[in-house]
């Protein structure tokens, strides 16, 4: 298609409103919500053109409501920094319900914020959010959420290191080389430097759980949307 013939085509919001028999308005929200395709593809744009011969279809289950604030669950890879992880979501590694689910849309990246940042050098569980009742409750209300985490170490633990480290949180032998800590309000660095105090090292960190939420089988570097019926 030209951009002559583009140019000669009709907003998308009025051929949806056509479609759908609805308002203008209404066609504005079924394709901000993603509710919308132009010739097999998610439209996101009431002002894009279309023409006459092209398919606009309204997807199964649209509803014209406004659009509501989406929150990301992501396996950050280790060596990747928080800016990375969240450059990286995208329509190529979201990981759908047996294909099901919400799809990607342009619009779930606008105030996009880190709820739950996490080491560098550490992989796992991290959450993105525009609700701010999610923000609240994993930022203000942070001291109240627990951490579950795998830390594979390395070096000999001191005497008595075990009791010392289950004073700060719980922390157990999953074998001779790896930890599992659980705690809450754990801070970015504090699980590298505790350990440090009891002469052992970090080899690696993986994040396993935040609250009552668990990464699951989520692939690394992959991510989903938290599910409506899901509670931190």
């Amino acid at each position: 298609m030209t951009d002559a013939t583009k140019e000669d085509g009709i907003r998308l919001a009025k051929r949806v409103a056509e479609v759908a028999a609805c308002s203008r308005a209404e066609a504005e929200r079924y394709i901000a919500g993603g509710w919308v395709s132009v010739d097999g593809e998610v439209a996101e744009d009431p002002a894009s053109r279309v023409t006459p011969e092209q398919a606009v279809v309204l997807l199964p289950g649209a509803t014209p409501v406004e659009p509501e604030p989406v929150t990301i669950l992501l396996h950050k890879p280790a060596g990747m920094s928080m800016d990375a992880a969240l450059a990286s979501i995208g329509a190529d590694n979201q990981q759908l319900d047996n294909g099901r689910g919400k799809p990607f849309l342009r619009r779930h990246l606008f105030k996009l914020q880190a709820a739950t940042p996490l080491e560098d050098m550490a992989s796992g569980l991290v959450v993105f959010s525009q609700d701010w009742r999610v923000m609240r409750k994993l930022v203000e209300d942070a001291p109240r959420n627990e951490y579950e985490y795998v830390v594979e170490v390395s070096g000999s633990i001191a005497e008595g290191g075990l009791d010392k480290l289950n004073r700060m949180f719980r922390a157990s032998w999953q074998n001779e080389a790896r930890l599992r800590i659980a705690g809450k309000n754990i801070q970015r660095g504090q699980i590298a430097r505790l350990l440090g105090d009891v002469g052992l090292s970090v080899v690696s960190m993986r994040r396993l759980r935040i609250g009552r939420i668990s990464m699951g089988s989520l692939p690394v570097g992959s991510w989903r949307h938290l599910a409506n019926v899901e509670r931190f």
